[in-house]
């Protein structure tokens, strides 16, 4: 496999909320990880383990408790001057995951595309952006005559388009795309799939893919990573992951997912995860999925495992790989 270039880096990064009482939320804990230039990067895990925080940690919407993000090798975390703030708010764009509370609906379509075409593109002439305009309505699937229109009169795909279109109206190189079909219909969820693939071939973009749909994760992913807790606890080439995963978390949320033949299905074992999510503002020592883990061991509340290559591309945080040992079954 020929080396790739990073596009971002993330080392040891972390991210905490003070609530009160002294307490601490541990949202996004001592991640790190690499994401490459013109892939798509899933993020799955169960709600409350830290995707979503990870995403708005690494656009600035959330300054890092601690560590660091690189984006084409230049450090973005911390005090950045007002042009390079502006040149990476111009690279990096986000999807939101609501398509009905992320639109101003007081704002045409065509206000929502042009208003980072102000900011970023000063110069722009009417025409010119108007021109931009429909070509970005055209590329998402709309047509100009929607310019003039409000969010509320577009169903919820139409409106995902919408926000699609604002994304890529400074064009971006990365997208972060946070959970962007989970509040529309499944008819339409494929769709918009469908358009991000498309739009990422045609513009070489590169994309952090955040959801809970593990089919949907499988279909537009290079590589994923798998969250627990606030915490990646396996990352492999998304064929490897879904085929052999190594953590015992990996395997019990793959063996959820559904399968459209019913002699394979009836013979699947579902793998029963005991017990539920433990508080992330006072996560248990040592591994953090421990307490609903059946091959825990005493190192397991001990020692917090590494994210460690046990085999080519395929990494994982376990206790059970330290001597490259696989799980049976």
């Amino acid at each position: 496999m020929q080396p790739r270039d990073t596009l971002i880096e993330i080392n040891n990064l972390k991210k905490h909320f003070r609530l009160k009482k002294g307490k601490v939320l541990q949202a996004v804990d001592n991640v790190s990880l690499k994401i490459f230039k013109g892939e798509t990067l899933g993020i799955v895990g169960e709600s409350g383990c830290g995707k979503s925080t990870l995403g708005r940690t690494l656009i600035r919407l959330y300054e890092p408790t601690s560590g660091e993000i690189k984006y084409e090798n230049q450090k973005i975390t911390g005090k950045l001057k007002k042009e390079e703030e502006r040149r990476f708010q111009k690279k990096v764009q986000m999807i939101f995951q609501d398509p009905y509370s992320s639109l101003n609906s007081r704002m045409t379509v065509a206000e929502i595309i042009s208003e980072g075409m102000v900011i970023h593109e000063p110069g722009i002439s009417k025409r010119e952006q108007e021109e931009k305009i429909f070509e970005i309505l055209d590329s998402v699937g709309l047509h100009k005559h929607h310019a003039n229109r409000y969010p509320h009169e577009f169903s919820g795909g139409q409106r995902q388009r919408i926000g699609i279109a604002r994304a890529l109206a400074v064009n971006p190189e990365f997208i972060i795309a946070d959970e962007p079909i989970a509040a529309l219909d499944v008819s339409i969820q494929a769709q918009i799939v469908n358009l991000l693939k498309q739009l990422q071939q045609r513009k070489r973009l590169t994309y952090m893919f955040i959801a809970h749909d593990l089919s949907m994760v499988r279909y537009i992913s290079d590589r994923v990573a798998v969250m627990y807790l606030g915490m990646v606890v396996e990352l492999s080439t998304s064929d490897k992951l879904y085929e052999e995963p190594f953590h015992p978390y990996t395997k019990a949320l793959l063996s959820a997912i559904p399968i459209p033949d019913p002699k394979i299905e009836r013979s699947l074992e579902r793998i029963i995860l005991e017990g539920t999510v433990p508080n992330p503002v006072d996560p248990p020592s040592g591994c953090r999925f421990r307490t609903r883990c059946s091959y825990a061991m005493d190192i397991c509340s001990q020692v917090v495992p590494e994210l460690k290559e046990i085999a080519p591309s395929h990494h994982v945080a376990c206790h059970l790989y330290s001597e490259h040992q696989q799980l049976s079954g």
